[in-house]
C-alpha cells in the first residue's frame, strides 16, 4: 500500500492532474471517480495504472479487479494519499491515469464543434457532452482554450472525451479541414441570425465563443455566418455551455424532421 504523499507515483499523479504541460509531454491524463473508469474500459482506452483505496464501494472494487485481470497496474493506496490527488470534496476511492488514444476523424465530416476561447472547465465539458449526445463528429480545440482532459472539464463532460475525436489544432489547420469537408462555417453571435431561420441541415461546422471576450478574430474571419438563440424578455445572453448545447440541438431537430439537402 502506498502512504506516503512523497512517493514518486502520487507525485506524478499530482502533476499530472495540474498542469497541462505534465499531460502532454506524457501523453497521459487522470480520470477521477467510477463512472468516468467505467466509461473509459467501455471504450477500450488504454490505462497506465490505477490507484484505490478502502472507500472505494462495491462497484468501484469490482472495476478495479476488472482491470487487473486485464494486467493494468493496480496499486492501494491510504485514504489520505487518494484525498492528496482528488479534485472533488468526496473522492469516489478509485482513480486511473490513461494514455490518449484520439479517435481518428471521420472521412466524410458533416457535423463540428470548434470551440473558441473557452475558459471555464465547466462549460467546455458541457459543450463536449451535449456534442456527443447530438452526434457531433469531431471537436476542434483552437489556441487559448482551456485543456479539454484537465480533470474539471472531464468530470463535466461525463464521458464524451472516450467517444468524441477530439483535436488541439491551430486555426490554419481548422480552415484546411472544414474546407476539404466543404462544411460551411457559423458562428454563435448574438448579432446573427435566428438559429430558426438559418439552414442547419446542410453539413457544417459551429464555432462556439468564449465566456468574457467572445469570439477570436481569427473566428470571426473564418465564420462564413453568424447565427443567434432568440430570447424572450431583457436576458441578454447564455453562457457557453448552454449556448452551443441549444444550437447543436436546433441542428439536430432540422435534420430529423426535414429532408437533408446538400451545400450548393
Amino acid at each position: 500500500m502506498i502512504t506516503s504523499l512523497q512517493n514518486s507515483k502520487i507525485k506524478q499523479i499530482r502533476a499530472l492532474a495540474a498542469r497541462v504541460k505534465e499531460r502532454r509531454e506524457s501523453g497521459m491524463f487522470v480520470v477521477e471517480g467510477v463512472r468516468l473508469i467505467e466509461e473509459a474500459v467501455k471504450e477500450n482506452w488504454t490505462f497506465e495504472t490505477i490507484l484505490y483505496d478502502s472507500s472505494a464501494s462495491e462497484r468501484g472494487e469490482a472495476l478495479v479487479a476488472n482491470l487487473r485481470a486485464k494486467s493494468v497496474d493496480v496499486e492501494e493506496v491510504s485514504t489520505e494519499a487518494m484525498k492528496s490527488l482528488s479534485e472533488t470534496e468526496t473522492p469516489q476511492g478509485v482513480l486511473a491515469v490513461l494514455r490518449f488514444s484520439p479517435l481518428p476523424l471521420a472521412d466524410d465530416l458533416n457535423f463540428i464543434l470548434i470551440a473558441d476561447r473557452i475558459r471555464d472547465p465547466g462549460n467546455l465539458g458541457t459543450l463536449l457532452r451535449s456534442a456527443a449526445a447530438t452526434g457531433a463528429q469531431a471537436i476542434l480545440i483552437p489556441p487559448e482554450t482551456t485543456d479539454a482532459f484537465a480533470p474539471k472539464v472531464l468530470r463535466s463532460g461525463m464521458g464524451a472525451h472516450f467517444r468524441l475525436p477530439i483535436r488541439e489544432t491551430s486555426w490554419e489547420e481548422i480552415e484546411r479541414t472544414c474546407k476539404s469537408m466543404n462544411v460551411r462555417i457559423f458562428l454563435a453571435d448574438m448579432g446573427g441570425r435566428s438559429c430558426w431561420e438559418v439552414d442547419l441541415r446542410q453539413p457544417l461546422a459551429l464555432i462556439v465563443g468564449g465566456e468574457a471576450e467572445g469570439a477570436s478574430a481569427q473566428a470571426r474571419k473564418l465564420a462564413e455566418e453568424r447565427i443567434s438563440i432568440p430570447m424572450a424578455g431583457n436576458v441578454e445572453s447564455l453562457n457557453a455551455g448552454v449556448a452551443g448545447s441549444i444550437l447543436m440541438f436546433e441542428a439536430v431537430r432540422q435534420r430529423r424532421n426535414l429532408p437533408t439537402r446538400s451545400r450548393k
